[in-house]
């Protein structure tokens, strides 16, 4: 199947993630994060992609977390989503910022309440004594929030801004179909890759 890329990669990635929304068994929207910590050491760890527009691709976390700490040292990340039932990829690389208080906002009152208190009593990355005392976290917190549960200080969203996305859709006899769109002169320049 020949990839019909146009020219704007959100639109391609848009159609591509609408088509694996009804294909893929969980989490189309998973993505394998990779990012470095200040002494250049990788780490990968898989995320939920939330939002994206053509100002780049929102995902959420504990600015507290390990994560955090190395996408607020490097600004550098860079994504994989693999949908297997449509066997495609897109890869992103690109510069990371913290989202807005309001994108933020936005997200965490969407969420589920379990999910609000989540934030609120995980340490994310940090070392836990036992499941009970993450539970007791949870039930303090259910107490000090009977209602509203507001976002915590501590939690939010990034923002990865790509420089580069990279289409894959797997070919017959590994003869692949790979274009990359790579950020030139405020447009988009598109190159077909080899296999």
């Amino acid at each position: 199947m020949e990839i019909s890329a146009g020219t704007d990669p959100f639109n391609l990635f848009q159609t591509w993630y609408d088509e694996a929304v009804k294909t893929e068994i969980n989490d189309p929207d998973a993505i394998a994060l990779a990012s470095v910590d200040s002494d250049g050491m990788p780490s990968v760890r898989m995320v939920l992609l939330r939002r994206w527009s053509p100002d780049g691709f929102l995902f959420f976390t504990n600015y507290e977390s390990r994560k955090a700490a190395e996408l607020f040292a490097t600004e550098k990340a860079a994504f994989c989503i693999h949908w297997k039932s449509l066997r495609r990829q897109v890869r992103v690389v690109g510069s990371v910022s913290k989202a807005t208080e309001a994108q933020s906002d936005e997200y965490f009152y969407s969420r589920g309440r379990g999910n609000q208190m989540g934030a609120w009593a995980s340490a994310q990355s940090r070392p836990l004594a036992s499941r009970n005392a993450l539970l007791a976290k949870v039930a303090e917190f259910e107490k000090q929030f009977p209602e509203t549960v507001k976002r915590p200080p501590n939690w939010g969203g990034f923002c990865l801004k790509p420089q580069e996305m990279e289409f894959w859709q797997d070919g017959e006899f590994r003869l692949h179909d790979r274009f990359r769109f790579l950020v030139h002169d405020g447009g988009w320049h598109i190159q077909r890759l080899n296999p």
